[in-house]
Order: structure tokens, then C-alpha cells, then sequence
């Protein structure tokens, strides 16, 4: 029979909310057996039901809710849910490269779907999602014909789920570099070997606002495949690229050629050690981007991501040229707006600039946020103005 899920008294108010994830410790008891994986019905203290979601006892997240009603999980609700999120993408523009399916914000929690042109890439990051992966991929190919999928679930946070990472090709045929166009520009993504699913979409509407602060001469640091450093080319007098993977700026340099900009040119390295290294041969820039890979992935690693951030930001501070910006982000959840806002203040007061706030955003509309779930909202854009 069907788990049936019972959560200790007051344990539902989050969940009633709309959070998804019922942890270990807020369950009171479990009554009947079934697959580990299985769907199963979760009830408050006093009966009243919840919802269902997979369960998983390898995971402190034991199961995590997505169907509130008296729904199924079959291939209808999957094409429904799937559907659903791709027209939310559809009716805000996005046609080329976007998020199709972002987890818990679009009620599939562990299910995370990107669109690189003409092809898709998965990744699963529960036990029951990839326990249905191939339901989902049969789905993915009725509603949308790709000429291939790609899962991309090597991630550590499966080890959390009793799964091991894995990278395979799911359907039909994928590229070692999917051709996509963001903002106008030309983009070869590499969704097999590129960090997270092969791109940051999350940052695209931020790449293209950066473009109004990228005069003169401008350094992208933790650049990557070349997002911001491109958008900076259309209006910078010239852009260095910087990262510490020689793979990630070849990727950088293969974009460049394709769009034809003669301005880039790419600096490997450890961004910590090139950042003081500019400052003592006394290198400015009219612009400096900081968009760093989360420096904290728990809660336990934050003091020490804050000084992670503050040193990068001052020294970043130090080496633009008065009058110039700094663009600098975190992607992590845990390192919170408000606490980001006060490391760059404290940054600020160390660097000895006066440095006033331009522009705050976050993480692009294919990335929604549920405001019942904290960890949904994970991007922090900030422009700054140094003095």
C-alpha cells in the first residue's frame, strides 16, 4: 500500500504554504510500505491531508510535495506540468535559450529542463524524478520534437539522494556545442563538459543591462564561456576575459570569433591572485565584473564565503579607474541580499572609495522565485558606482 506520510503538530504551516519539502524530522510517524521512490500521501497531524510527493528515506528531504489535488503521476500530468511552464517561458518572449522547468518554482520539484536551440538538457536531482526519467523524456519528445536530449545530473547534491552522478545522452543526437543566440549574440554552448547544464541562463537579461556600464576597457572575471565578456564587446573598447579554466575560454575565444569581435582577449587564471596582481602593477579598468561560482553551498560555509567575497570585492574596487563600475553577483542562496549588501558596504569602507548603488536586480522571469520558498531566490546582481 501507499506511504502515508503524518507530520508532528504545527509541522504543516510551511508546507500548506506552498513550500515543497516535508523533512525526516518534522514526521511523526509512517504507516504502510512501498518502493523507496514511491508516491507518497502526506497528512497533517490531524488528518488533513497535504498533498503527495516521492518519498525518499536516503534523503533528509523525505518526500517532496507536488500534487496538492487528487491528480496522479502519470504521463498526462507530466505533459500538463511541462506544457504549462514551457507557455509561462513562451508568453514572456523567450523563444531560443531559456529555462524550461526550474524545480520546486514551476511544481516539479528535483526537475530542472534548460533549451539550448534545438536541443534539451535534463537534470534530475531526486530519487523519484529519476526513477521517471524516461516518462519525462518520452514527454518532452511529444510536446516539443528536439533533435536530442542531454542529462546533465552530474551534481553532487544526487549523493544526497543515494544516486551517483551521471552524464548520457538520452534522445536522438547531441552536439559537443549546441549553437544559441542571446541578446543578439552568437553563443556555442557546451551542454556535455560546460558548468551546470552547459550555461548560466539565469544571468541573461543581466548580461544585456551590463552593457550600459561596459565603456572603455572592462574586465570580466570568472567569465566562463564568455557571457558577460561578449555583451560587454558590443560596447567596450576592449574586454579581458579571466578564468581559471583553459576549456571555459576556449570557449570564450570560439565565441568571440563567431560573432566577430576583435576586442576580447582571455586571461587564465586564479581570479584572487590576478586581482592583486593588477592592483600591484597599479592595472585599472573603467569596469570590473565579479560573477563568481557560489562561494557557500551550506549554511555552515557562510563566514567564511563573506570573506570571500569581501576580499574580491575590495581589491575589484581598488583597480577601477575613478568614475568606473563594478557589476558583482552571488548565486548563492545562503549568501542572502541583505547580507551581500552589507559585505559590499564593509568592502566599500576598506577600499577607501566612496561607491554609491546604481542598479539591483536578479535572476531572469525563466528562473521564478516562490516567495514560500527562500531557497528559490539564489541571484544577486549589483551595480556599482566608484568615486
Amino acid at each position: 500500500m501507499p506511504y502515508e506520510i503524518y507530520l508532528k503538530k504545527n509541522e504543516e504551516k510551511r508546507i500548506v504554504a506552498g513550500h515543497s519539502w516535508v523533512y525526516a524530522n518534522e514526521v511523526a510517524r509512517i504507516e504502510n510500505k512501498d518502493k523507496n521512490g514511491s508516491l507518497a500521501t502526506v497528512f497533517s497531524h490531524d488528518g488533513r491531508y497535504i498533498g503527495k510527493g516521492y518519498i525518499n528515506h536516503a534523503s533528509k528531504i523525505l518526500v517532496r510535495i507536488f500534487i496538492r489535488g487528487n491528480e496522479t503521476d502519470d504521463e498526462k500530468f507530466y505533459l500538463d506540468k511541462i506544457k504549462a511552464a514551457n507557455d509561462y517561458r513562451l508568453r514572456l518572449g523567450y523563444e531560443n535559450c531559456y529555462r524550461m522547468v526550474f524545480a520546486e518554482a514551476d511544481n516539479l520539484p528535483a526537475l530542472i529542463i534548460d533549451k539550448y536551440g534545438d536541443i534539451l538538457v535534463v537534470q534530475c536531482l531526486s530519487l523519484g524524478i529519476d526513477q521517471r526519467k524516461e516518462m519525462i523524456c518520452n514527454c518532452l519528445v511529444k510536446l516539443f520534437s528536439p533533435k536530442g536530449i542531454y542529462e546533465r545530473s552530474d551534481v553532487a547534491v544526487r549523493k544526497k539522494e543515494g544516486l551517483s552522478e551521471i552524464k548520457q545522452i538520452l534522445y536522438g543526437e547531441v552536439p559537443d556545442y549546441c549553437p544559441i543566440c542571446e541578446n543578439g549574440i552568437k553563443m556555442l554552448v557546451d551542454v556535455k563538459n560546460g558548468q551546470k547544464t552547459g550555461y548560466f541562463l539565469d544571468q541573461k537579461e543581466n548580461r544585456y543591462a551590463a552593457r550600459k556600464y561596459c565603456r572603455g576597457e572592462v574586465l570580466d572575471c570568472f567569465c566562463n564561456s564568455g557571457g558577460f565578456s561578449l555583451n560587454a564587446a558590443t560596447v567596450a573598447e576592449s574586454v579581458t576575459a579571466c578564468d581559471i579554466s583553459e576549456l571555459a575560454l576556449k570557449n570564450v575565444n570560439d565565441n568571440a570569433e563567431l560573432n566577430g569581435f576583435k576586442n576580447v582577449t582571455t586571461l587564465c587564471g586564479d581570479v584572487f591572485e590576478v586581482l592583486r596582481n593588477f592592483r600591484k602593477e597599479k592595472r585599472q579598468f573603467d569596469t570590473v565584473i565579479l560573477d563568481p561560482p557560489a562561494f557557500c553551498k551550506t549554511a555552515d560555509e557562510v563566514k567564511d564565503a563573506y570573506r570571500g567575497y569581501k576580499d574580491i570585492n575590495i581589491t575589484a574596487m581598488k583597480i577601477i579607474k575613478r568614475g568606473g563600475f563594478l557589476i558583482t553577483c552571488s548565486c548563492s542562496h545562503y549568501m542572502t541580499t541583505t547580507l551581500f549588501e552589507k559585505m559590499l558596504i564593509d568592502a566599500a569602507r576598506e577600499s577607501d572609495r566612496t561607491v554609491r548603488s546604481v542598479e539591483i536586480k536578479t535572476q531572469a522571469p525563466d528562473h521564478p522565485s516562490l516567495l514560500c520558498a527562500e531557497e528559490t531566490q539564489y541571484l544577486k546582481f549589483f551595480v556599482l558606482h566608484v568615486l
